[in-house]
């Protein structure tokens, strides 16, 4: 059946979807032919379709766009400048901070354009215009040019996308960048169109006691009492073009931005997210949601719950290993608790129940249908073989390619093998030129040699509990063979000994290049081993999951056709989505009542000088005290910190927008609450919520305590 008929909404279809209207991260560009606007319009938003989005005009699309590698970022003033969370813009806060200048417990506030910092690396990337290319994509499968299972791929999709956009009348514009996606699982294809920004500068970020009140203990919790944003600018040429850095480029001058809204807000008032949420998997079966649970989460939850307690201990000793890892240890710690959450959730709200129904409802739609009969089946046989090896495999990768960071580019000492068994000086060069940049790229200012030794030693074991011994990469032979069984006599062989771990052994060896050497490096061995159990587990997974991708097409195809006229919208993929909800509040558990906002009476409660996550900086703790909120306060005067929303987010949709019925900023989205971690495979009505910063806590903070009224200036802001 063509998909174009599944995506198409009766009337109908109206009052069927009302009930679950909260559901959905939808795609701009199918809003008038799946009617989502006339849902929103129900919930009580006040503008119209092409306000939203515009392919043809400026609209709402075009003040929101990717923050960084990860985030979502929207720009609230017509100079360029973007809030995002905190939290996203916290590596390049660390990336300018030193103990000297220690911007994470600090903050920092631009008082003027010279004082705004050029970040290196950092990106904001528009979305310019987005084109259906299914039929195209259709065709090329059709004619045999590409298999259904290819078309889904990187290469096939990377090489079209740039066969499309050479023949795009926007191929000499600068900052173009263009990717090419699928959607529904293959049933649906789009390229994407990006402006991408280069020149992206610090501007404003409230101290950590601010931005990442609550820490650990408070992600994924409500009530919530966190200040996480923070403010850069975007730069461009003198005509508004993507341009490198250079003391010339100018803000840049942006053709939507949003307004501010400080009215307030009450329950049951609209709101919509616009953003880039990352990744979610709402079409899994159950064979798919207990691989997820045991093969990908439960490894996760083990190994970096032993990395972050050695990382959690160094960096409480020095100041200078705190700034070192404190991007790392967030960036880890963040889907380590995600992942402990979601395994809760997944249970607690019966979501094995709730896909187990939707498979038997889909059995009796399939039945009489050869394309999806079947199917189910076929997928639970796939995963009864891929779970123990995805388990091999996270395991492997959170340990040994992620958690530990030294190793040895043993390609390359292969390549310097092969040239010094030659005698080949071009190959020798060109080996020892890579060793080099290797070698710099591990000691960087980020890494420390003792702290990744000691993660090591907590990783290895742990490791070994979880996979039995002849599942394990090679080393593990070397350490039973070589070092008597003794895991700490051989990290600190390689960690001290290896031709990288340290400047004098390094020089020794260019020095001086030997075969001999090589052969004997720990670090070469031990980095062989792993990739080539890595490359192995990889193989076998793809190759018992071949026809995994056909069936999951077909299958979300049929769950789109059973659920007709009600709309479908697809997984999250990182690309541009809206979703409208309401401000409410919401009932966790029996007899518990969370009321849809939280106030800065709650950071006094939570004030404990002695705990790091929940110290009160004493200009703020003066502020609260004094009632000194000015304008921003609400009609009785206290202070909103944080509210709640019942719109569907996911990671990715970090630093939204959070826009109310008219069109204006109210808030920026940052977490999900606990009790509904399964959300990404299972949407629960009645749990889900978002939590979001109130706009005003950070005109607040940018004002009373940042003293950066000028940056307010430029902001249009309705009372």
């Amino acid at each position: 059946m063509n998909v174009k008929k599944y995506l198409i909404v009766a009337a109908a279809a109206l009052t069927v979807y009302s009930a679950r209207a909260d559901e959905g991260m939808w795609l701009l560009q199918l809003m008038k032919q799946q009617n989502s606007i006339d849902m929103m319009k129900k919930q009580g938003l006040k503008l119209e379709a092409d306000d939203l989005y515009n392919p043809n005009g400026v609209s709402l699309k075009d003040a929101v766009g990717i923050f960084g590698g990860g985030c979502t970022g929207e720009i609230i003033s017509p100079e360029g400048l973007i809030l995002t969370n905190h939290h996203c813009g916290y590596g390049a806060i660390q990336q300018h901070s030193s103990v000297e200048h220690d911007y994470l417990t600090d903050g920092f506030w631009a008082k003027n354009r010279n004082e705004e910092l050029p970040t290196p690396g950092l990106k904001f990337q528009f979305i310019d215009r987005i084109e259906d290319i299914t039929d195209i994509v259709n065709q090329k499968i059709a004619a045999g040019e590409v298999t259904e299972i290819d078309a889904m791929t990187r290469p096939f999709l990377s090489k079209l996308a740039k066969e499309l956009f050479a023949k795009s009348d926007l191929k000499d514009q600068k900052g173009i960048e263009v990717q090419a996606l699928p959607f529904y699982a293959g049933n649906k294809f789009y390229l994407f169109f990006k402006k991408v920004y280069t020149d992206v500068r610090m501007v404003a970020a409230p101290p950590s006691s601010i931005g990442k009140f609550g820490g650990e203990t408070d992600n994924w919790m409500w009530p919530r009492h966190t200040g996480d944003f923070s403010m850069f600018r975007i730069y461009g040429d003198a005509n508004g073009n993507p341009a490198e850095y250079s003391a010339d480029n100018v803000p840049l001058k942006t053709p939507k931005y949003l307004p501010i809204s400080i009215k307030g807000l009450n329950e049951g008032d609209y709101a919509m997210i616009m953003g880039f949420p990352g990744s979610t998997s709402r079409y899994l079966t159950v064979s798919e949601v207990k691989e997820r649970m045991n093969a990908e989460n439960e490894p996760r939850i083990t190994i970096r719950g032993a990395r972050l307690g050695v990382l959690k201990e160094v960096m409480a000793a020095s100041d200078k290993t705190r700034i070192q890892y404190a991007s790392k240890f967030a960036g880890s710690s963040n889907y380590w608790k995600n992942s402990i959450g979601m395994n809760k959730a997944i249970i607690d709200n019966d979501v094995l129940g709730s896909k187990a129904e939707q498979e038997k409802k889909f059995a009796e739609f399939a039945k009489g249908k050869p394309e999806y009969e079947g199917i189910v089946e076929k997928l639970d046989a796939i995963k009864a073989e891929t779970e123990p090896l995805v388990r091999q495999f996270t395991y492997l990768a959170e340990a040994f390619m992620s958690a530990i960071e030294f190793g040895s580019p043993y390609l390359v000492m292969e390549d310097l093998k092969k040239g010094l068994q030659e005698k080949n000086d071009s190959l020798i060069n060109k080996a020892t030129e890579q060793l080099k940049s290797v070698f710099a790229d591990i000691h960087n200012k980020d890494y420390d040699h003792e702290v990744d030794r000691k993660v090591a030693k907590a990783i290895f074991p742990v490791y070994a509990k979880a996979i039995p011994a002849e599942q394990r990469p090679a080393f593990y032979q070397i350490i039973e063979n070589e070092y008597k069984g003794d895991i700490n006599a051989f990290i600190d062989d390689m960690y001290d000994n290896s031709i990288l771990a340290n400047q004098a052994n390094f020089d020794k060896f260019l020095k001086k290049p030997t075969i001999k050497a090589i052969d004997k490096d720990v670090a070469t061995h031990y980095s062989k081993a792993k990739i080539e159990k890595y490359t192995e587990l990889l193989k076998t997974i793809n190759d018992k999951s071949k026809d995994e991708v056909a069936l999951h097409k077909a299958y979300i195809r049929g769950l789109g056709e059973m659920k007709q006229p009600v709309p479908s919208y697809p997984d999250a993929n990182f690309t541009i989505r809206l979703t409208y909800g309401n401000v409410k509040s919401y009932n966790p558990r029996d007899a518990v009542h969370y009321k849809y906002y939280t106030t800065t009476d709650g950071i006094l409660e939570k004030e404990n000088p002695e705990d790091r996550e929940f110290v009160v900086p004493a200009k703020l703790k003066e502020l609260i005290q004094n009632k000194d909120f000015g304008r921003y306060a609400m009609a009785d005067g206290t202070m909103p910190v944080c509210f709640l929303t019942t719109n569907d987010i996911t990671g990715g949709n970090s630093g939204s927008p959070v826009i109310n019925a008219e069109g204006q900023l109210i808030g920026c989205a940052f977490d999900g609450n606990w009790e509904s971690l399964s959300g990404d495979i299972n949407f629960d009505n009645n749990l889900q919520r978002c939590i979001n910063l109130d706009i005003r806590y950070v005109l607040f903070i940018l004002d009373k305590l940042g003293g950066c009224g000028h940056l307010i200036k430029e902001m249009n802001i309705v009372e």
